[in-house]
């Protein structure tokens, strides 16, 4: 029996409650979910790579299923082939989200038809979520708490504090 891997690819610069709603939805499509944490320069990351790894790892401890958290920093068809994945697993919140997702998934086909792209719409309560939005609030001193778990929460908090908040 061939064993089903799905790659969860992203920035997770924090893990949100709408990228765990995802991880446990999309574990159970598939016998291993790899999550890659990936490297993104442009979003300007708040922690480091391994800060995230250690994060989603921590988060991630309690869900069913085999879930493998690793970093790559490469074309996510290259790292999926690597990690020996049938599917790409990528959250949808919004229109905006699917005009994106769908010319990626377009580009990742014509790089390897063997992989397939499966998009799960986030739960409506999570939808307005996204990282971005969480830092932002999180540096203008606002509640993260409706949007990220508890321990996250904190991480953030301890962040802000390092560098300061911004509009002080």
């Amino acid at each position: 029996m061939t064993t089903r891997i799905g790659v969860y690819p992203g920035t997770f610069d924090p893990i949100t409650l709408g990228h765990m709603d995802i991880i446990r939805r999309g574990a159970k499509l598939v016998d291993r979910l790899v999550i890659g944490v990936t490297t993104n320069p442009s979003k300007n990351p708040m922690f480091t790579v391994e800060e995230r790894v250690a994060m989603v790892e921590r988060e991630t401890a309690g869900i069913p299923g085999d879930i493998k958290v690793v970093t790559f920093n490469s074309l996510l068809m290259d790292f999926a082939e690597r990690e020996g994945a049938s599917m790409i697993v990528r959250g949808l919140r919004a229109v905006a989200d699917f005009e994106y997702e769908y010319q990626m998934a377009g580009m990742n086909q014509q790089l390897n038809h063997r992989i397939e792209t499966v998009f799960l719409m986030a739960d409506v309560s999570l939808q307005p979520i996204a990282s971005r939005l969480v830092k932002e609030i999180a540096l203008f001193g606002g509640a993260i708490r409706k949007f990220v778990p508890p321990a996250v929460e904190i991480d953030v908090a301890a962040r802000v504090a390092e560098i300061g908040r911004k509009g002080d």
